[in-house]
């Protein structure tokens, strides 16, 4: 009785589909070819099944988390910070009265500007007095026009004060709501830069508190150009899916591709993405690490092959196929789209072969194999 060996199970998960290859056993009739001749030992070789599967096909970026908005809090007065209304870490609200200065001084200097304008009014209505009455006496040939012109000058002058002064005021009174400083947009505070009683500059880049937004959220990535025209035509078709991993290929969160940037880097021949995620699970965080898979499209009963399976050389791509006689032959295949765990090919071998994944670099064309487990070909 002969014993099957099976092999490890690759998953693909992608449009909902899982699959695996299966090791196969040696044949009897090649083993006992093996044993008749005696001289030569199989040389063991982990070794899979090329399915046919649809496959998706997916683009591969690394990328970096973004605030969906970031501001840095500062004041635009100077003054000293008398209340701070907000907790590290906490989520705010756009138009919260995060910090407050202290409003003494402007608004002393409010008040001025309302006695000012109060003085200059009252200068003016007796002005127009005076006026009124130049006129009266010019009229009867008792005043001159020179005293005329006079006061309307004088008039005309103090409405321009008037005016000066209400200018004064509203400057003033936007200078003492500056002294309530709000979060301009809904996010999330981060650690406080300046605690209370500290004295603020109005323009200081050192800034207060760091505001993200973190709902949505979005990922800068960068992907080769000649990429371009596949992603082009799939944002012309619909929405372009794209997945965020972590170091160990976990999912943290799906999303949509918002942004294709204006330029090639001509450093690097990529071009900018950017993707957003509602996050509502918070998995990223701005600064993060994370690896982007864009789906182009899903290649339909697709040739596949573990990705172990494919070898290079000088002469080009090719893998080593197992024949019934557990002879290995050399093919060379053409790739369509590889990742660390599978190819896609569109030459050059047939569902049903078997193709070496492990143990290769024991082996060459006509080399007699014996298929075993992964973990039996470790050992060995």
């Amino acid at each position: 009785m002969h014993k099957w060996l099976a092999i490890p199970v690759l998953s693909l998960v992608a449009a909902g589909v899982a699959w695996g290859w299966l090791e196969h056993g040696a044949s009897p009739n090649a083993s006992q070819t093996a044993a008749a001749q005696g001289s030569v030992a199989a040389v063991p070789v982990v070794a899979a099944e090329v399915r046919r599967a649809d496959v998706p096909i997916f683009l591969t970026g690394l990328g970096t988390v973004r605030a969906f908005n970031s501001v840095v809090l500062t004041s635009r007065v100077d003054g000293e910070i008398v209340k701070i209304n907000f907790q590290e870490g906490e989520d705010v609200r756009a138009g919260d009265v995060l910090v407050e200065i202290d409003s003494q001084p402007l608004a002393a200097a409010l008040a001025q500007a309302q006695a000012a304008k109060l003085k200059d009014q009252a200068q003016l209505a007796n002005a127009r007095l005076d006026l009124d009455r130049a006129q009266k006496l010019v009229g009867t040939g008792a005043g001159t026009t020179q005293q005329l012109d006079t006061a309307r000058a004088q008039v005309a002058q103090l409405e321009a004060s008037t005016t000066a002064d209400q200018a004064t005021i509203e400057a003033a009174q936007v200078q003492l709501n500056y002294c309530k400083i709000r979060s301009p947009i809904t996010g999330r505070t981060g650690t406080r830069l300046i605690d209370i009683g500290n004295i603020v500059r109005a323009g200081s880049s050192s800034g207060i508190v760091m505001i993200n937004q973190m709902h949505p959220i979005s990922v800068a990535f960068d992907l080769p150009a000649d990429s371009l025209p596949q992603i082009r035509d799939r944002m012309r078709a619909g929405a372009v899916s794209v997945v965020a991993q972590d170091h160990a290929d976990r999912e943290l969160a799906a999303g949509k591709l918002a942004v294709i940037d204006n330029q090639v880097n001509v450093a690097t021949g990529t071009i900018r993405y950017k993707a957003t995620f509602d996050n509502t699970s918070e998995n990223l965080w701005p600064g993060q690490f994370v690896t982007i898979r864009l789906q182009l499209e899903v290649r339909r009963d697709a040739v596949t092959i573990p990705a172990a399976a494919v070898q290079r050389g000088a002469e080009g791509t090719y893998a080593f196929v197992i024949d019934n006689s557990n002879i290995v032959r050399k093919r060379p295949i053409k790739i369509g789209f590889a990742n660390r765990d599978v190819a896609v090919i569109d030459s050059g071998v047939q569902q049903g072969e078997l193709v070496a994944t492990d143990g290769q670099y024991r082996i060459e064309a006509g080399t007699r194999v014996e298929i075993v487990p992964q973990a039996a070909q470790t050992v060995n």
